[in-house]
């Protein structure tokens, strides 16, 4: 398995390479997290847990002390909606790159699709993009191993028994639609 220059794995954060730099130093297309609306309801479940916890410290409920700690496991899964700014998927001469994944060779995928997926009342945009090859030689640099600390909290990715992996675009600040047109124009030029 071939490795870019630079790439690896840093225990410090879901994506630096050998050297430290974070993935805001590479050129390329990238997204972030939408700075509006997601970190609404991580910072409100934070301020609700913390007005919880410490009324049931004081009061001694213990009602209120598990509805506080739930808010507040809320909040944690949640913290990296409210990290704006950080580019959390990718692409560029390498491959795709995406936070606490790693980076997947052009090579290495077979399709890119965008799927629309109907929840009740709710419409979930994911880009699936399947691979032709194992992972353990698709991946360039494998970004799956993160601190104890930030194991609890949420990815943007899911991997399924078929060798696809899932992301969910819409708490990204680029329309899912452009996501999906970029990183396939991208990865029809640079898989050959």
């Amino acid at each position: 398995m071939h490795r870019a220059h630079g790439f690896g794995h840093h225990p410090g954060h879901f994506g630096e390479d050998a050297g430290g730099r974070a993935l805001e130093e590479f050129s390329g297309y990238t997204v972030a997290y939408d700075r509006d609306e997601a970190p609404v309801p991580v910072y409100a479940s934070g301020g609700l847990a913390a007005l919880m916890l410490t009324g049931a410290l004081f009061s001694g409920n213990s009602v209120l002390f598990v509805i506080g700690a739930a808010a507040l496991g809320f909040a944690y899964y949640n913290y990296p909606l409210a990290e704006t700014g950080r580019p959390r998927l990718g692409a560029n001469q390498y491959g795709v790159f995406i936070e606490g994944f790693g980076i997947v060779h052009w090579r290495a995928i077979d399709k890119i699709d965008l799927v629309v997926i109907a929840v009740r009342a709710l419409t979930v945009h994911e880009l699936q993009i399947t691979l032709n090859q194992p992972l353990r030689t698709a991946l360039i640099a494998d970004w799956r191993r993160v601190p104890w600390y930030r194991m609890p909290m949420r990815l943007p990715w899911q991997m399924t028994h078929t060798n696809v992996v899932r992301i969910t675009l819409d708490p990204f600040d680029r329309s899912p639609e452009e996501i999906h047109r970029n990183i396939t124009r991208m990865w029809k030029h640079y898989r050959s």
